[in-house]
């Protein structure tokens, strides 16, 4: 792998993503039952449909070429550790380690790190206390801008720690997230916007500040809107495997509809067991580590 890296996009085509196997984050039916409702999941996963939904799905990673590596099981890293985007950050130098809003997900990062470390991708900060910040908070907009949302995951220490990690290699937009639901939802900017070209995004509107908006049309970025009834199953949380070729979770025809309309190819995957019972779409299941 080459360090550092030239360009940061969401949208290029994937040439290297890390991801977390359902056996490997919900280890047995033990653990869901000990772990599900303190998670805040809204029900146990179903154990071995759980295993099948990450079988389909890494395999759809792994037919567009781009190298895959799966993270094993490890100490404090529980049902949530599956949605391995929120433990990390990628930046031009490498990997920023997160200190997760979610108190009962910080031991993610440490487990990452190491992973990290024996793939020899370098890790070159972390976030720490009283800073939070979460990936799926993180959107880089092109190579040399990125998008942090604050709010109850991602606090303003964690973005000022980010920032100076990023030691002036990129410009940081902050965006005021919505209570919406409080602090216990799983609500990161990602929930409201996923890029699936530099010049195309999925977007929930009805909760997108009203600046943020305004700066990307500005930027002449074309709008997927997802309607009201899709949002709260994921429509908005959509991975672009390159641009305008993307996967979403399977349940929201409109925003596929809509996605297709605009040109982009849409693959989908089944996923009520590791998408829909803990809030995290394919986004949120993925860590891109390197685009062409």
């Amino acid at each position: 792998m080459l360090w550092p890296l030239e360009t940061l996009t969401e949208t290029g085509p994937l040439v290297e993503i890390v991801v977390k196997h359902s056996r490997a984050a919900f280890v047995g039916e033990a653990a869901i039952a000990t772990e599900w409702r303190d998670l805040n999941f809204t029900a146990p996963p179903d154990f071995g449909r759980a295993i099948d939904e990450s079988d389909r799905l890494i395999a759809l990673l792994a037919s567009t070429g781009a190298t895959i590596h799966q993270l094993p099981a490890a100490p404090g890293a529980g049902l949530d550790s599956i949605y391995v985007r929120d433990a990390s950050v990628v930046t031009p130098a490498g990997m920023i380690l997160c200190h997760m809003g979610k108190p009962q997900r910080r031991g993610e990062a440490a487990a990452q790190a190491d992973a990290f470390r024996a793939l020899g991708i370098p890790v070159v900060g972390e976030i720490t206390p009283p800073g939070t910040l979460e990936g799926g908070d993180v959107v880089w907009i092109d190579s040399s801008t990125v998008a942090v949302g604050q709010g109850y995951r991602t606090n303003v220490d964690g973005i000022a720690q980010f920032q100076r990690l990023l030691a002036g290699s990129a410009d940081c937009i902050v965006v005021p997230l919505p209570h919406w639901r409080g602090p216990s939802d799983v609500f990161h900017l990602m929930s409201i916007l996923s890029p699936v070209a530099q010049d195309l995004a999925v977007v929930y509107s009805p909760l997108m500040p009203v600046v943020f908006r305004q700066w990307l049309r500005a930027r002449d970025v074309e709008f997927v809107e997802v309607p009201d009834e899709e949002f709260d199953t994921m429509g908005a949380n959509v991975l672009a495997l390159a641009p305008r070729r993307c996967v979403a979770l399977e349940g929201n025809p409109i925003t596929r509809a809509r996605l297709e309309g605009a040109g982009a190819e849409v693959a989908v995957y089944d996923g009520p067991e590791i998408s829909l019972k803990g809030g995290g779409g394919p986004t949120c299941l993925t860590r891109p580590i390197r685009r062409r």
